[in-house]
C-alpha cells in the first residue's frame, strides 16, 4: 500500500473542484471552553469557568465544510429552523462559498444545537465534561419532504456524486426521501455514499452504493459483536447481502477500515494514533471518500485517503475540516514511517515543495553525526522545535574523511543515517558528498537554518543566502560535556588501562 502513496500525493496535488451534493442533518456545534479547578458546593460536579466560546458547523454542515476544504464544489440540501442558529448556519455556509439553494427553512422544526462543555485543568489537559443537545427529532412532514425534493431535483444534473449524512433527526426517518434520492441517482449513474445513523434497521439504506458504519453501528445493524477483522467481514457481508448495499466500508477505529462487497474483502490498516477527540471523524471520512471517488480514485485508494483523514481528525479538538494540503502532509508522514526517512535529494526537493504548499516551515541542519550521543539528540530536538519539518543533511563517508581525516568516520554513512532516522525529531535524512553544505542549503531553501551556539550567525555556512529571502538562523545550545572527540579519547584512555 505504501508504495502507492507517492502516486496518491501526485494525484492530490491537482484540484478538480468536482461538484458534490451533501444532504443530511445540518446542525450547529457550540463549544464552551474554560478552566475547571474546583468542585461546586451545590453538587458533586466541577465548575466550568468559561474563557472561550466557539460555534462551528456540525453534522452535514461539518461534511460540507470538509468537502470545501478538500476542493470540492459543494451543494447543500437539508433543513434548518427559522431561528438564530439556522441563520448562522446559512451565514457560515455562505462564508465558505457553499451552494445553499436546496436548503429549506422550516418554522416548526428548530435547528439542532449541540453544546459541548470543555474543561481545562491548569489551562491544559482538555476534557469534554458534558454535551447538551437541543433538538427535535420528529419525522419531517410529507410537505417538507416534497419541498426538499423540488429543490434537490435540478441539482442532481449538476453534481458528480451524492454524500448522505444521517444523524436520525427526522430527515430520513420515514425512508421516503432516501428512496427517492437513490432512484433519481441511479437514473443519472450517480454514486450515493451514506454515513448511517446509529440505528438497527438498515432498510432505509437499501440499494445505496457505499455505506460507512463504524464498529459499533455495524455491530448493532448486524446484531453481532465485532472483535476481529473476520467478524467485520462477516458483518459487512451480511449487510451487503441483506440490503443490497454495493460496498460496506466498516470503520474499525484502531484497526483501520474493512471493505466488504461481492469480491474478496479488503482490509486497510491504519497508523496507531493517540485519540484526542473523535468528534466528527465520521464526517471527515465521508467527505474524503466523496472527494476521492468524484475525482476518479479507486475505492481502495479512496479508503486509504479516508483512513488517513479520519486518523488525523481524532487528534484535533472538536470538528476541524482537513485541507487537501494537510492530507498530503499526513500521507507523506505516514510514508516516511513505513519506507524510512533516508531520501534521495531529488525526491526530497519534490516533497519539500509539497510541504511548503501545505504551509509547513522547513528547518534544516547538517553534520557528520559520527558516534551519535545525547548532545546530538538534544541538538536535533531543538532543531525540530524551530519548524514543522526537520531535514538533516548528513556528510557522506567521503565528505567526513575530507573534513576530519582518513580515520573517520568510525560508523559508516548508512548506519549513521539509520540512527538519525530512528529519532522522532528527524523527518528527513539526506546524505551529501560535498565538503561544504552550501549547495544543499541553496537547493533546500530552508525557512530556518540551525547550527550550534559554538558558531555565530556570520560563521554559519549559508546564512547570507537564507537571510536573503527572509529565512532565519537559529543557534542551538551546546551540551559541552558531550562530544565525539571526547568519547573517542575516553575509550582510548580506558583501553590503555
Amino acid at each position: 500500500m505504501y508504495q502507492e502513496i507517492s502516486l496518491l500525493v501526485e494525484k492530490l496535488q491537482t484540484v478538480h473542484h468536482e461538484p458534490i451534493l451533501i444532504i443530511g442533518d445540518f446542525m450547529l456545534d457550540e463549544y464552551l471552553i474554560g478552566d475547571t479547578d474546583r468542585i461546586s458546593p451545590e453538587a458533586p460536579v466541577p465548575i466550568l469557568k468559561v474563557t472561550g466560546r466557539q460555534k462551528r458547523l456540525g453534522g452535514a454542515g461539518s461534511v460540507a465544510a470538509s468537502l470545501l476544504a478538500l476542493g470540492a464544489k459543494t451543494w447543500c440540501a437539508g433543513c434548518v429552523g427559522n431561528d438564530a442558529d439556522g441563520k448562522l448556519i446559512f451565514d457560515m455556509l455562505a462564508d465558505l462559498d457553499a451552494e445553499t439553494s436546496a436548503m429549506v427553512v422550516d418554522d416548526e422544526i428548530p435547528t439542532t444545537l449541540k453544546q459541548r462543555m470543555i474543561g481545562l485543568a491548569q489551562h491544559r489537559n482538555r476534557q469534554q465534561l458534558l454535551r447538551v443537545d437541543m433538538e427535535d427529532s420528529r419525522n419531517y412532514s410529507p410537505e417538507l419532504i416534497e419541498k426538499l425534493k423540488t429543490k434537490i431535483l435540478p441539482i442532481l444534473d449538476q453534481v458528480k456524486l451524492i454524500a448522505v449524512e444521517d444523524y436520525d433527526k427526522g430527515l430520513f426517518s420515514s425512508g421516503e426521501l432516501l428512496r427517492w434520492l437513490i432512484i433519481e441517482a441511479k437514473k443519472r449513474n450517480l454514486c450515493v455514499i451514506v454515513d448511517p445513523a446509529r440505528i438497527t434497521d438498515y432498510a432505509r439504506y437499501s440499494d445505496v452504493d457505499i455505506i460507512t458504519p463504524n464498529r459499533v453501528e455495524t455491530a448493532n445493524a448486524a446484531a453481532m459483536a465485532i472483535k476481529t477483522i473476520d467478524d467485520a467481514v462477516t458483518a459487512g457481508r451480511l449487510l451487503h447481502n441483506k440490503f443490497n448495499i454495493k460496498n460496506v466500508i466498516v470503520k474499525l477505529d484502531r484497526d483501520g477500515v474493512l471493505i466488504a462487497n461481492s469480491e474478496s474483502p479488503l482490509h486497510v490498516p491504519t497508523q496507531p494514533r493517540e485519540v484526542f477527540d473523535n468528534t466528527g471523524a465520521g464526517d471527515i471520512v465521508l467527505a474524503t471518500l466523496a472527494v476521492a471517488l468524484a475525482e476518479g480514485f479507486s475505492l481502495q485508494n479512496a479508503a486509504i485517503l479516508a483512513n488517513v483523514a479520519g486518523g488525523w481528525e481524532v487528534q484535533q479538538p472538536g470538528v476541524v475540516p482537513i485541507t487537501r494540503q494537510q492530507l498530503i502532509y499526513e500521507l507523506l508522514a505516514q510514508s516516511r514511517r513505513h519506507t524510512g526517512k533516508l531520501i534521495e535529494r531529488s525526491q526530497l526537493l519534490r516533497e519539500l515543495e509539497i510541504l511548503r504548499a501545505a504551509g509547513k516551515k522547513i528547518a534544516f541542519t547538517n553534520g557528520c553525526f559520527d558516534l551519535l550521543h545525547p548532545g546530538h539528540v538534544s541538538y536535533l530536538e531543538f532543531s525540530r522545535e524551530q519548524g514543522d519539518v526537520l531535514v538533516v543533511g548528513m556528510n557522506s563517508d567521503k565528505s567526513v574523511q575530507s573534513i576530519k581525516g582518513p580515520n573517520r568516520p568510525l560508523i559508516n554513512q548508512m548506519d549513521r543515517a539509520r540512527m538519525l532516522a530512528s529519532l522522532e525529531a528527524v523527518d528527513y535524512v539526506v546524505i551529501f558528498d560535498e565538503p561544504s553544505v552550501i549547495g544543499l542549503v541553496e537547493q533546500i531553501r530552508p525557512d530556518i537554518l540551525v547550527k550550534g551556539q559554538d558558531y555565530n550567525v556570520q560563521g554559519v555556512v549559508g546564512h547570507e543566502f537564507v537571510q536573503s529571502y527572509g529565512g532565519k538562523i537559529a543557534l542551538a545550545p551546546i551540551e559541552h560535556q558531550y562530544s565525539t572527540t571526547k568519547i573517542i579519547q575516553t575509550i582510548l584512555d580506558r583501553c590503555k588501562d
